[in-house]
């Protein structure tokens, strides 16, 4: 039975990895869907933080107000970074490339760049240190340096594939189409 106020923005029966519509070119998109290990990352941390505040509270009414500040201090701090956790990844515009990490961000405009490519290589299992081989979206930079944007085997892209593929070509069409626009 569907239901219609789920389809008020998307088809019921439609593909939940399909890709997102780009109506303007100007603003910053990230042309994939955020993963469900992301995802359930950024949850997992507001969970947490729904815990610490209400530990917050009950300092706070138990009349240490010190500790009630601090409490409040770190459940903000896990907040925050969920929220990074979850703006994480590529996103592009017809201005450039931005690549957005846990504790930086670089942009690129897309004149910069030399090309996007997918290559074979080890990439790091959930950004953890071990490493298994992959498939890395790898930006050349005019300078020569090869910066490593998206592997199937991120948060994003982990156990799926085709949803790395067509992240992958959509950034790639991206970088053909404003690149050589230079």
């Amino acid at each position: 039975m569907p239901l219609p106020f789920l389809t008020a923005d998307r088809a019921f029966d439609a593909d939940e990895d399909i890709a997102l519509p780009f109506a303007d070119h100007d603003q910053w998109r990230r042309p994939y869907r955020p993963g469900p290990w992301r995802v359930g990352l950024a949850a997992l941390a507001l969970l947490l933080a729904s815990f610490v505040l209400l530990a917050a509270v009950i300092i706070a009414a138990a009349g240490a107000p010190g500790g009630a500040l601090l409490t409040f201090g770190f459940a903000a701090v896990i907040v925050v970074a969920a929220l990074r956790t979850l703006r994480m990844g590529v996103w592009v515009s017809r201005a450039g490339l931005r690549h957005v990490r846990f504790f930086t961000t670089s942009t690129l405009p897309w004149h910069q760049a030399n090309g996007v490519r997918t290559v074979q290589q080890p990439v790091r299992w959930l950004g953890l240190p071990r490493t298994v081989q992959g498939q890395a979206l790898v930006l050349v930079r005019q300078n020569g340096e090869q910066v490593a944007l998206l592997t199937d085997h991120n948060a994003d892209f982990l156990s799926r594939v085709e949803a790395f593929d067509r992240a992958a070509d959509t950034v790639e069409a991206w970088n053909a189409e404003y690149a050589g626009a230079r």
